[in-house]
């Protein structure tokens, strides 16, 4: 059989969850309009056919956009989409179908002309593109010379059979990475304070979304069946508290309702979702807070 990692890149918002999402039809990765969503790499699994015996086993790595880093927080995410494409079998390259391409393109571009992986481009959101649009980002994009160029959208599923046909036709001979059943590595504890951060990322704007990180310290399965989540949502400043909190904790009930809504559907069980506030003042410019913040999201 073949099988392989492939890294998926861009930009911040060219929609790599998304995709990832999409091709292995079932959220693994949260998705947001704020830069800086994803903040780890995000293991997705398709293994193809789904039935019978395995021929194909795609691990879709998501990946934190690329970026000109503004603290640690930023050079920490940057270095990890620097190490998923170093260990890459292949590389699925996302470029906005209706935005112009940019410095960040061509740095990522340039990047990836030194690797030694095989690079199909997917020009995304083709669903908000008109087709003069699309014919140009892939005239542009193509000047990069790399192997093949797909005009995908992501969010409707668009391209993305001919997009997996490309990625299939460049794995290596390898073996099953994991049972054919899975779809992701990301442990539950993980995927419950992503979803939590997903539904913040929703109603927050400017900075606040950057500086809010959710930690799941206990799951625990009670004798009920019911599902006990402790979670904490780690902010820099006592202000930042008082807004993620809303008045009289209005913010926090209504997070918590939509989050326990969510958990419910991807677990199967009644979820009792324990919300905290909590603040580590500037943890994004501390190199220390930032690693103990992240390894604990990991």
């Amino acid at each position: 059989m073949r099988s392989g990692f492939v890294a998926v890149v861009g930009r911040p918002n060219v929609g790599k969850s998304t995709l990832v999402n999409s091709l292995v039809g079932r959220k693994v990765s949260i998705t947001a309009a704020s830069p800086q969503t994803t903040r780890n790499t995000v293991r997705g699994v398709v293994t193809l056919p789904p039935r019978g015996d395995p021929q194909f086993q795609v691990v879709l790595v998501d990946t934190p956009g690329l970026h000109k880093p503004r603290n640690v927080l930023g050079e920490r995410l940057n270095a990890l989409v620097y190490g998923t494409l170093a260990d890459a079998d292949a590389v699925v390259f996302l470029v906005d179908a209706a935005g112009p391409i940019g410095p960040g393109d061509r740095l990522i571009a340039a990047r990836l002309n030194e690797a030694s992986a095989s690079v199909i481009v997917a020009v995304n959101k083709t669903d908000v593109a008109s087709r003069a649009q699309v014919a140009a980002q892939l005239d542009a994009a193509g000047q990069w010379g790399f192997e093949a160029y797909v005009p995908t959208s992501a969010l409707r599923g668009v391209g993305l059979d001919v997009l997996m046909d490309e990625v299939c036709g460049r794995l290596p001979e390898g073996p099953l990475y994991f049972p054919p059943e899975a779809v992701t590595d990301q442990p539950d504890g993980v995927l419950a304070g992503e979803i939590v951060r997903e539904k913040y990322l929703a109603r927050l704007r400017e900075e606040l979304p950057y500086s809010l990180a959710v930690i799941v310290r206990e799951m625990e399965q009670r004798p009920s069946g019911a599902l006990y989540v402790d979670a904490v949502v780690v902010v820099e400043r006592s202000s930042q508290k008082g807004i993620v909190i809303g008045k009289g904790g209005e913010m926090l009930r209504s997070v918590g309702s939509e989050a326990r809504t969510e958990l419910e559907s991807i677990f199967g069980v009644p979820i009792y979702l324990d919300l905290t506030v909590k603040v580590e003042r500037d943890w994004q410019r501390k190199a220390q807070l930032v690693d103990r913040i992240l390894k604990s999201e990991v």
